[in-house]
């Protein structure tokens, strides 16, 4: 399902960058999906990618996205129900911040919003003019990424917000704000899991965890795996994403689980030279 705007044929795609998005793993994920499945669960949502290209490929499919940065599910469901003034404040955004682009940054950065279209319409303008595109909070919460160098960055991207908007709102897909073994509970027989947590980091330097001002520790790992688990036994499909990790290797080497490797570059990383020949880990029990 594209959407037309004029001639301007738009397939939804993330509308924020995320470090670890999925983007350009698309075709081997897609690859690696089960033929059928009943409802489509993904617990730690971020970007998005594979939601928009299995509601894009999958007209009707139902499915239950979640995840623990609150802003985070705001924006999806403030771009669902309220397109128009979300539009018009990024718009109102980007007039500022051409003006004068460092000092309209910061004093955004600092600004803590308490309406919703004003939360939603900050996040997607600094993860649009951030450093890297980069999206962390620091301990207490706070968003803490300097201006990046762009000379005309895309802020408000209005023709894949509309297309988002419409394909959410077509689908019939609830959107909740939880910690992920909360999929547990509402996950049945021939469901679909797809995990795609914060990766464990493959060296001391490449620890990036702070999506949410917790980090994902080794122990959520472990619960995670325990959590695939439990789904295993009720007969759902479970497939998960993480890093090239000797723990991740570990935890998921015995029976049911099947591991395959596959190459990923990491776009977030700094140095662009580091970007690629990553490995990732795919790793499903069917």
């Amino acid at each position: 399902m594209k959407q037309q705007y004029g001639q301007i044929l738009v397939t939804p795609k993330p509308f924020v960058k995320w470090a670890g998005g999925k983007r350009q793993l698309i075709p081997i994920l897609n690859e690696n999906l089960p033929k059928t499945f009943g409802t489509y669960f993904e617990p730690f949502l971020g970007g998005g990618a594979l939601l928009f290209h299995m509601l894009t490929e999958r007209n009707g499919q139902k499915c239950s996205i979640s995840d623990l940065n609150s802003d985070l599910v705001l924006s999806y469901i403030t771009i669902r129900d309220r397109i128009d003034d979300l539009i018009s404040s990024l718009k109102s955004h980007e007039k500022n911040y051409q003006k004068d682009s460092k000092s309209y940054y910061y004093s955004v950065r600092e600004s803590n919003p308490r309406n919703e279209i004003e939360k939603t319409s900050r996040l997607i303008f600094l993860n649009r003019t951030c450093f890297n595109g980069l999206y962390r909070v620091n301990s207490k919460g706070k968003f803490n990424v300097p201006i990046g160098k762009y000379t005309n960055p895309n802020i408000v991207n209005e023709d894949n917000l509309r297309s988002v908007s419409s394909i959410l709102q077509s689908s019939k897909a609830s959107i909740k704000c939880r910690d992920f073994e909360a999929v547990l509970r509402d996950a049945k027989k021939d469901d679909l899991v797809y995990f795609d947590p914060p990766y464990q980091p493959v060296s001391n330097t490449a620890n990036f965890t702070s999506y949410t001002n917790k980090d994902f520790t080794f122990d959520d790992l472990s619960r995670l795996a325990e959590l695939c688990t439990k789904l295993d036994s009720k007969g759902c499909r479970v497939l998960l994403s993480n890093s090239n990790s000797k723990e991740v290797a570990e935890i998921f080497s015995n029976e049911p689980w099947k591991i395959s490797k596959i190459q990923a570059n990491r776009s977030i990383n700094s140095n662009s030279k580091k970007r690629t020949g990553h490995f990732e880990l795919l790793i499903k029990n069917y």
